[in-house]
C-alpha cells in the first residue's frame, strides 16, 4: 500500500512531466489547502481518521487542478463536525480554484450548504427495469416547498408509507 505523499502525488507521477521537486510543491500546497500537516505524507491510509482520508482523496483530485471534481458521498461516515469541515474545503475549492462540483449526497444539510442546485431521483420500475425520475431540480432552498410526498419524506427523514411497505 502506498503512503499518502505516494498517493496524492500519483497522478502527477503518471504525467511524467513534473520533476520531483514540482510534485512535491504541488503536493505541499494541496495538504495545506486540504488542512493536513506534512507529517501525514509518510503515514499509511490506515494510520488516519476518516476525516483526514477523505481530505487526501480530495488533495489527491486537486494536484491536476481539473475543471469538475465529483465528490460521491463525501460526508458518509463523518461526525458532524468533520462533515462541515468537508462541506467548507469544497465551497473553498471551488471558490478559490474555480471548480465545478457535482456532489451525490444523501446529507441533506451537506446538499443545502454546498449546492447551488439540487436534482433529486427516484427508481421508477418501467417494464424489466428501474429507471430514475426526477422528483427535484432547482436551487436548495425550493426543497422546502415541494408538494411530493418522497421529496419531503427524504429532506425530513421520514419513514412513511415506504418503511410501511418494506415491512410486508
Amino acid at each position: 500500500s502506498m503512503t499518502i505523499g505516494q498517493n496524492i502525488s500519483f497522478p502527477l507521477r503518471q504525467q511524467q512531466t513534473y520533476t520531483p521537486k514540482e510534485i512535491r510543491e504541488i503536493v505541499m500546497t494541496r495538504l495545506a489547502q486540504v488542512g493536513l500537516p506534512e507529517s501525514v505524507l509518510r503515514k499509511k491510509p490506515a494510520e488516519l481518521s476518516g476525516g483526514m482520508r477523505k481530505r487526501v482523496g480530495l488533495a489527491r483530485a486537486l494536484v491536476l487542478n481539473p475543471e469538475i471534481v465529483l465528490y460521491d458521498e463525501p460526508t458518509t461516515g463523518l461526525d458532524p463536525i468533520m462533515s462541515d469541515v468537508i462541506n467548507e474545503l469544497i465551497l473553498r475549492t471551488r471558490d478559490r480554484d474555480h471548480v465545478t462540483s457535482v456532489v451525490v449526497t444523501h446529507d441533506m444539510k451537506s446538499a443545502r450548504k454546498v449546492a447551488d442546485r439540487v436534482i433529486m431521483v427516484y427508481p421508477v420500475a418501467r417494464l424489466s427495469k428501474t429507471e430514475p425520475q426526477v422528483l427535484y431540480d432547482g436551487p436548495p432552498d425550493g426543497l422546502d416547498q415541494v408538494a411530493d410526498r418522497r421529496v419531503r419524506q427524504f429532506t425530513e427523514g421520514e419513514a412513511g408509507e415506504r418503511l410501511m411497505e418494506m415491512r410486508r
